[in-house]
């Protein structure tokens, strides 16, 4: 079984790293390519909110028990900014930086599940998981 791994994110180059590691779990858990696509772009997606908004954190995936069934799961952690509207970020177009506002309702439509925890001033938490396929 494939183990979990930490990747910290302070550089645009971790953010590769992340969607590299994201990719070959999911390769090995035997998501098909499209899945193993949206799962790396996924990560890429909220590892570049980190280098962004809060400069530093860490994204780690691995494999969860997620309402009674196997998962891969996604979170990225940081001690940043904040969200002060979360629901507003997950709005097409929303941005309070010089993004397009696609990457986390991106992240949300590419994974099954996507969940945020922020606090402002304090930092956010993102999880974010996909259904293994049944079949592994």
């Amino acid at each position: 079984m494939p183990t979990d791994f930490v990747v910290d994110i302070t550089k645009p180059d971790d953010i590769v790293t992340a969607r590299q590691a994201g990719h070959e779990l999911a390769r090995q858990l035997g998501f098909s390519l499209t899945d193993v696509t949206m799962i790396a772009t996924a990560i890429s997606e909220i590892a570049r909110n980190i280098t962004s908004y809060a400069g530093r954190g860490e994204v780690s995936v691995g494999v969860q028990l997620r309402d009674g069934r196997r998962a891969l799961v996604v979170r990225a952690e940081d001690d940043g900014p904040g969200i002060a509207d979360v629901e507003r970020a997950l709005d097409d177009g929303y941005s309070t930086g010089r993004g397009l506002g696609l990457g986390l309702p991106g992240a949300r439509r590419l994974m099954d599940r996507l969940h945020i925890e922020s606090e402002v001033g304090k930092g956010t938490v993102i999880e974010m998981w996909k259904w293994i396929p049944e079949s592994v």
